[in-house]
């Protein structure tokens, strides 16, 4: 086939769905085409060595890439997101118009900065089967919730994409009936959930420096690693920490907006079990992984956030480590239904406290078995060939219902 595929973000920018989904597609003998910007995430400024131009394309082994001009500004305010959203729009319209003009199908990887986009070259291509890859729905830090008209521009170009699009792949079950819910079909929605970067997170041995950096001595370590915000809701699990000083150290990996606020309350509390790490690479984390005896996945309890799945649960599974989860909706039935760890109800500081508790008291052989069966979860369910498999077939499908429709127009002009 040859495949057309628009993405607001791509490597080496971190995008590693539609990144090596590109790559993998291109591997299979399909010729690929990516229409993207130049990377500035997340800083919001190109990257050095990177000066954006208006025919700047590269050719390797079947993937073609061509990336055209946006506003890049670091600033973070909904005005700026906005200029950034609204000038890929207009570069990919000029653009994508002639350069996916001949594509079989296009695959687009639609958070909500790419909407505008979407909207603009599903009016210019016409009848191109689209196959639209949805991680959110309008997820509550796309737009300033005090912006009312621009968050409703947002929901509006979200909501016609939806329709118009042949089908929608959706990350998690629950998202499914989020997008349902606004008028599409049913029979048009299918569920891919997300892979992780498989050349990085794959089951390893702890380092000598990585226990040294995670335990102090053989209690139980929770870690949480990734982002300290405001999805996350860290404070919870500092208070379940702080209740079970003797039991189980709880480790703190990463930074974010609200890291100064979860140090304030661990001090407040004298939670001498929780500790501290500064962000690390995503190369040493595996390693660190391995050091910890669970990994803490942790979401608030918003409805937005029920039918997200964190990109560090995949991440995690396929490291074959065993999980606890605060969380509702896909996230903890993941856990659950793949027997790989322990879970919660969401923003309840003393069930986690129940389930550190349990945690540290299970047997290691068992912990192990917990893993396990999550790597064979995630190698099953999850994985970068299962997930390119199903895109695959989804890009069929959308060839075959578009296809009659055109037959029947050829007819009836000929006639």
């Amino acid at each position: 086939m040859r495949i057309g595929i628009l993405t607001y973000h791509f490597p080496p920018e971190p995008a590693f769905i539609p990144g090596s989904l590109a790559e993998e597609l291109a591997a299979r003998g399909h010729e690929v085409r990516v229409l993207t910007g130049f990377p500035d995430y997340p800083g919001g400024h190109v990257y050095p060595g990177w000066r954006q131009r208006w025919r700047h394309e590269t050719r390797d082994r079947g993937l073609i890439v061509r990336r055209v001009l946006r506003y890049s500004t670091g600033d973070g305010g909904v005005r700026g997101r906005m200029a950034c959203w609204l000038s890929f729009a207009g570069s990919a319209a000029l653009v994508g118009r002639r350069f996916l003009a001949d594509v079989d199908a296009l695959y687009v990887y639609q958070p909500p900065a790419a909407a505008f986009a979407t909207a603009a070259l599903l009016r210019l291509l016409g009848r191109v089967p689209v196959l639209l890859h949805v991680p959110d729905v309008w997820p509550e830090e796309a737009v300033d919730e005090s912006d009312q008209r621009w968050a409703a521009r947002v929901r509006a170009a979200m909501i016609r994409t939806y329709r118009s699009a042949t089908l929608v792949a959706v990350t998690a079950p629950s998202l499914r009936d989020a997008v349902v819910a606004v008028g599409v079909d049913p029979d048009r929605v299918r569920v891919v959930l997300n892979w992780t970067e498989e050349r990085i997170f794959q089951p390893t041995a702890p380092s000598t420096a990585a226990r040294q950096l995670v335990r102090r001595d053989e209690r139980c370590v929770v870690m949480h690693a990734g982002t300290i915000g405001a999805r996350q809701g860290l404070a919870t699990a500092v208070r379940a920490a702080a209740a079970l000083s003797d039991t189980v150290d709880l480790v703190l990996v990463g930074s974010g907006a609200d890291e100064e606020r979860v140090r304030g309350l661990a001090a407040e509390l004298r939670a001498d079990n929780v500790r501290f790490v500064e962000r690390r690479s995503p190369l040493d984390m595996p390693e660190l992984y391995a050091a910890a005896d669970y990994q803490l996945v942790m979401l608030r309890d918003l409805p937005e956030l029920r039918s997200s799945v964190p990109a560090k649960l995949p991440a995690v599974l396929s490291c074959g480590v065993p999980v606890v989860a605060s969380a509702g909706g896909d996230t903890a039935a993941l856990v659950e239904r793949a027997r790989a760890g322990l879970s919660c109800p969401p923003e309840d500081w003393a069930s986690l406290a129940d389930r550190f508790w349990l945690a540290a008291h299970i047997p290691p052989p068992t912990r192990i078995e917990m893993g396990r069966r999550g790597r064979e979860a995630y190698l099953r369910e999850m994985s970068l060939p299962a997930g390119v498999d199903r895109i695959e077939q989804l890009l069929r499908e959308s060839m075959a219902a578009v296809r009659p429709t055109q037959t029947a127009n050829e007819t009836l002009i000929a006639s």
